[in-house]
């Protein structure tokens, strides 16, 4: 079987610019002001379900990116530049003292804090002190985009490349790829560069050896 032809392009960053943001325009441009210096806040809070856009937000930020579920404890992770913490529910006993003593740190130097969590910061089961900071300042939630919201920006997505994408085409990336819009994004991008190398059109059967798949639609 043919190797995921994902896996061959480039890592795409996340930007402000390649997020969609569907029913968040006003999330982000909270966010975009304040990552601006338009808002004094010390701290910025984006919640929501998995798939929303937390991560890509956080790490579109321009601050110092750290995953919590991946280092419970922030151990290394110090005030001297402004910090995006990732997934802060996962933080461990040792990681909420470190956020408390980093928030005071980052506030005493007018610098900031981006976070994200699943559940705004008041309903976290975390130290009630790091909770009411977390909490004071900007709280926002995202909401995942719909399907037809997805469709929608990977058909503008594949206008932009001059490909032609049928409803029944974006339909089934819909079903059978990631549903993640920055990978169904890629795939625009994929789908583009293995139409050229097959010297196709996009069509089902082209879609399918794409993903690999024989599953009937």
């Amino acid at each position: 079987m043919r190797q995921l032809i994902l896996d061959l392009l480039p890592e795409t960053p996340p930007t402000l610019d390649n997020f969609v943001a569907g029913s968040n325009a006003e999330a982000m441009a909270a966010l975009t002001e304040w990552l601006a210096g338009l808002h004094d806040a010390t701290a910025f809070c984006l919640y929501g379900e998995s798939g929303c856009g937390r991560s890509h937000l956080l790490q579109a930020s321009g601050f110092h990116y750290v995953d919590a579920a991946l280092l419970p404890s922030l151990q290394g992770v110090t005030a001297d530049v402004p910090l995006a913490i990732d997934n802060v529910e996962s933080l461990d006993e040792t990681g909420q003292v470190a956020l408390f003593a980093l928030f005071n740190q980052l506030k005493s130097t007018d610098s900031r804090l981006l976070t994200a969590a699943s559940q705004p910061p008041a309903h976290l089961g975390l130290r009630e002190d790091l909770r009411t900071r977390l909490g004071s300042g900007l709280i926002y939630r995202l909401q995942p985009l719909t399907d037809a919201e997805k469709a929608e920006a990977i058909a503008a997505q594949a206008r932009e490349r001059a490909l032609k994408l049928s409803p029944d085409v974006i339909n089934y990336l819909l079903r059978h790829a990631a549903r993640d819009m920055r990978t169904l994004s890629m795939l625009v991008v994929a789908l583009d560069q293995y139409t050229l190398e097959q010297k196709r059109p996009v069509t089902l059967p082209l879609v399918r050896e794409l993903l690999n798949m024989d599953t009937p639609v």
